[in-house]
Parts: C-alpha cells; sequence; structure tokens
C-alpha cells in the first residue's frame, strides 16, 4: 500500500508531470479522442499521452470509451473525481495567469 504525507501528497501523486493537468483542463471543455488531445497539447508524444492518460484512467479521474467501430474511436473524459480535481486545479491556474509575466521574466 502507497503512503501519503497528507492530501496535497496525495493530490500531487495523481496530477504529477508537465502532461497530466494539462490533460485534465482539455478534457474539462469536452469529452476528446487521443488525436484530438495530441494536437491540442502541442509537444507530447504519443507515448507520454497515452501513458498519462492510463495512470489518470487507473487514478479514477479519466474514463476511456471504446466505441466498436472500424477503425475503433476510443473517447476520453473526465469522471466525477476527475472534475472535482479539474476544478481544485483551477485556482492554481488563476494563479500561473496572474503571475506568469513574471515568471517568463525570471526564467529568460
Amino acid at each position: 500500500m502507497v503512503e501519503f504525507l497528507c492530501g496535497l501528497d496525495a493530490a500531487v501523486a495523481v496530477v504529477g508531470g508537465k502532461w497530466k493537468p494539462l490533460i485534465l483542463w482539455a478534457l474539462s471543455v469536452e469529452p476528446r479522442r487521443t488525436g484530438e488531445l495530441r494536437r491540442e497539447l502541442s509537444g507530447v508524444s504519443e507515448k507520454v499521452l497515452t501513458q498519462q492518460l492510463r495512470e489518470l484512467e487507473r487514478d479514477g479521474v479519466v474514463h476511456r470509451e471504446i466505441h466498436q467501430q472500424v477503425p475503433p474511436k476510443v473517447v476520453y473524459r473526465l469522471t466525477r473525481k476527475g472534475a472535482a480535481l479539474d476544478r481544485a486545479l483551477r485556482p492554481l491556474g488563476e494563479w500561473g495567469e496572474e503571475h506568469m509575466d513574471a515568471i517568463r521574466e525570471v526564467r529568460a
């Protein structure tokens, strides 16, 4: 069993990394197919995107729906737990928007 120091530790374990919060952000707008996510999140490789989606699905924040057709259609959407996590991340995104210029400046 995995032990966490606190709730923040558990939350960061779910959304840790560069792409997971961005995947949640994209799926908060509407359900999407893998290719749509890859185009929207420029810079993510197909391998990394697939891995991140599988981990989010494992953690119960993303649901993968497979439509039986040719070619197969796979659509990802947020679960209730995922939507709640997205709402929890919004203040962090707002903070980032507010301080984006200063962050760019010190990192230039």
